[in-house]
């Protein structure tokens, strides 16, 4: 019996309202978040100031000056954040010009700059539209990602430095107060982002249609230009913001707390705003680009092998548009999601913090378990052909169902797993910290172990849910399970964005001179941040498996490649150097975090040690120096890792050949995922055990502390290495193997036509 599907007119109204719906929440989001009360003067220079000054809640704890206090800090941290985005920007719009005219240059000249219409690769009986309209939207379609992606970062930027000071304020009438602050700001930008970037592919397609129109298989192969151009972005945004954050953050600890033995935060130590910018332009612009590219590769990956199977041949626009169907539905679920933790529960005490959290995570997997079912019946035929390399396999619409289901709940599985290893509440945190009675050394090998062994589930997750989804559904059922992990990206980035609000927030508390109890607060908000974070980077990047996966078979698929044989030595060497390529990627990464904090130090010292006055609180440090430091390192240490990704397939392609690249992506996405999972985990492992000792919460913490003892102390080294495994290295290398992967496919017509030079030669 035929299942009664959505017409092709209501799934082309759905969309853009489900978009549009999650735009209109995260402003409300961000309307309550303003809805500080006022008083005291105002500062007419400053549009939000004025809003942050309050009433005080508890007698005698703090004034309004304090409040005035947070708002010139919060002034301070936004406008640094602003400059060095906008700087950065400008860098990238060079970059994005340049590789645009690449991207025409070299698609338009597969067919000599034809403007004659071809016969289709995959459906040759039909005529498709000449390479050259493939090459110009392609481009268009590059710009357009490019440009939503920095949009993305920028407004999670503005977003986060306009909530910090507000959840310290909070801070004051307690905990759950804060806590609501920094997580609905957080809201603001997932919904943000999961709706834009819906929104804008939604109109890119329906655009491009105009001119393609029956070309299904030419409108979806120059839509992959979007993932291309978002992931590009995200690349240099994460590498960047990264670099920026932690050589600030490194500085910052080394100097202030092992050597000077002030607390972190404190407004003597001359690193503290770059340290606190470096949370927005890193771990907030960065995320978000990041986060961004993601989806929009799954998307891209889904809807090109779709274009190729019977969807695409048929002209069914609304089982084509599942996956964005399947996003439309993951913005509701989303929604309903973060009512849970803004309205429907409150919190009362510190220890109720993390289990919120968390209970997101598995409240919107539930739901969207749901949601999938739902579309998959009404969405899809109940029978349909899938591509398969070049054969058809039939496919029900259940087959679906479960492709995205086990994607959604290996999404969880990975979040849960990366929370056991990351958080102080469990015993492997608790032996690292344990770990430093002996020292740094004994720390650091303590770390590194729990970051390997940390690999093992999230991998089997990741492998069995590419095992259920290409039996069910070859390439486009791993595409779709991509988009699974993925589709609950509103909570996902409402968690992760709360943790660098909440680090901000306690910093805006110890520079303002606030009472022990409010930071005691703000610190249990950013230890929770902390695992949440580190939850987020886990989907980060077990999503970037299953989409480079995807990528890499619409790759193979539209390059022409039969099968990649692995006794080939042209496919061997590329495997080889491909599985290199991570190592490169995160020693350039390392070394520019070094060689950025080294400079730092010394600028540190120099101001602890030339400033009459510094130390006691009498003199002021310079500030601007130490921020002047991260943003020239950060711009000029992007550029080398940057280009190592974005050269690699152009290079390996036109010189070696399709089969040779097929090695290097299969080889890049093997070493990278477990790099990325060992160097994140590792990195927020050593974090927490530091912030267990500082906490002292338990008697074995109390034996361990105060701050200040030599087991802190070699705490705070073991957090200083593990910063640029976490923030810079760890998270970038997602980037690597994902965009390698959908710049290879937007080449592939070229790749296939003129690449293998050097073999052709020999």
């Amino acid at each position: 019996m035929e299942m009664v599907m959505l017409s092709e007119g209501f799934t082309q109204v759905l969309i853009p309202a489900a978009a549009l719906i999650g735009i209109g929440f995260s402003l409300l989001q961000w309307y309550i978040v303003s809805q500080v009360k006022v008083s005291g003067d105002s500062d007419p220079n400053n549009g939000y100031q004025e809003k942050l000054i309050e009433e005080e809640e508890e007698d005698g704890v703090d004034n309004v000056e304090v409040s005035i206090k947070c708002a010139e800090i919060q002034n301070a941290i936004s406008v640094g954040a602003t400059s060095f985005l906008f700087t950065q920007y400008k860098y990238l719009s060079v970059f994005m010009g340049v590789f645009s005219i690449v991207i025409f240059l070299f698609l338009g000249s597969v067919k000599g700059f034809s403007t004659k219409s071809e016969p289709c690769t995959y459906n040759p009986g039909a005529m498709c539209k000449p390479a050259l309209a493939n090459a110009a939207f392609s481009t268009i379609a590059f710009l357009l990602g490019s440009l939503t992606s920095t949009l993305s970062g920028f407004l999670g930027m503005k977003i986060a430095t306009y909530a910090n000071a507000r959840t310290t304020l909070e801070a004051r009438k307690g905990v759950g107060k804060a806590f609501i602050t920094a997580f609905r700001s957080g809201a603001v930008m997932g919904f943000l982002l999961a709706a834009n970037g819906l929104l804008v592919l939604y109109v890119t397609i329906n655009v491009f249609k105009l001119y393609y129109g029956d070309d299904w298989e030419g409108l979806y192969e120059s839509i992959t230009g979007y993932g291309l151009g978002g992931s590009s972005m995200a690349l240099f945004g994460r590498v960047g913001g990264g670099i920026y954050t932690k050589a600030a953050d490194v500085g910052a600890d080394l100097v202030g707390k092992v050597e000077r033995n002030i607390p972190e935060d404190d407004p003597r130590n001359p690193a503290v705003i770059a340290d606190n910018v470096g949370d927005n332009v890193g771990d907030i612009a960065g995320m978000g680009s990041d986060l961004f590219g993601s989806y929009a590769e799954a998307s891209c990956a889904a809807l090109f092998v779709a274009s190729i199977s019977s969807f695409g041949v048929t002209h069914n626009y609304t089982a084509m548009s599942y996956p964005l169907i399947i996003s439309s539905m993951g913005i509701a679920v989303c929604l309903l999601t973060t009512l849970f933790a803004t309205d429907l529960f409150e919190i009362k005490s510190v220890t109720e913090i993390e289990p919120t959290l968390k209970r997101q995570l598995v409240i919107s997997t539930i739901l969207m378990t749901a949601g999938i079912a739902m579309v998959s019946f009404f969405a899809l035929p109940s029978e349909f052909t899938i591509f398969n390399f070049g054969a058809e396999k039939a496919v029900k619409n259940w087959h679906l169902f479960f492709c995205v289901a086990i994607g959604l709940w290996a999404g969880l599985v990975i979040g849960y797993t990366t929370e056991y290893y990351t958080s102080n509440a469990y015993s492997p945190v608790q032996d690292v910290a344990d770990s430093c009675r002996t020292g740094a050394a004994t720390n650091v090998i303590f770390g590194l172990a729990l970051g390997y062994k940390s690999v093992i589930i999230p991998i089997f997750a990741i492998a069995m849910a590419i095992y259920v989804s290409f039996s069910l559904a070859a390439m486009y059922g791993i595409a779709i399970s991509a988009l699974g992990m993925l589709s609950t990206i509103a909570t996902g980035l409402a968690i992760d964005a709360y943790g660098p609000i909440s680090d901000n927030a306690g910093g805006i508390a110890e520079m303002a001179g606030m009472s022990h109890k409010i930071r005691e607060r703000t610190d249990a908000l950013d230890a929770a941040g902390n695992t949440t974070a580190a939850i987020g980077k886990g989907f980060a990047i077990g999503s970037a498996a299953l989409v480079s996966l995807a990528l890499f078979g619409a790759y193979v698929s539209r390059a022409g490649i039969e099968s990649v044989d692995l006794l080939s030595p042209k496919v061997f060497i590329g495997l080889l150097v491909g599985a290199m390529l991570p190592y490169w990627f995160s020693a350039m990464t390392m070394k520019s975090v070094g060689s950025a904090a080294l400079k730092m130090v010394e600028e540190v010292r120099r101001q602890f040690n030339t400033i009459p006055g510094l130390m006691e609180g009498r003199a002021k440090p310079d500030y601007a120096n130490c921020v002047k430091i991260s943003t020239d390192a950060s711009l000029k240490e992007m550029i080398p890792p940057g280009a190592l990704v974005i050269l690699t397939p152009l290079i390996a392609g036109t010189l070696f050949g399709t089969e040779t690249l097929a090695g290097v992506l299969a080889g890049s996405l093997v070493s990278g995922v477990q790099v990325a999972i060992s160097a994140s985990n590792t990195g927020g492992a050593w974090d927490n055990a530091k912030k267990y000792i500082e906490a002292g919460a338990s008697e074995h913490a109390k034996s361990l502390g105060p701050k200040g003892s030599d087991p802190h102390k070699a705490a705070v080294i073991g957090d200083t290495i593990g910063d640029p495994l976490k923030d810079t290295s760890g998270p970038s290398l997602n980037i690597l193997i994902k965009l390698m992967a959908v710049e290879s496919l937007v080449f592939a017509p070229f790749f296939a036509a003129h690449g293998g030079l050097l073999f052709k030669f020999l």
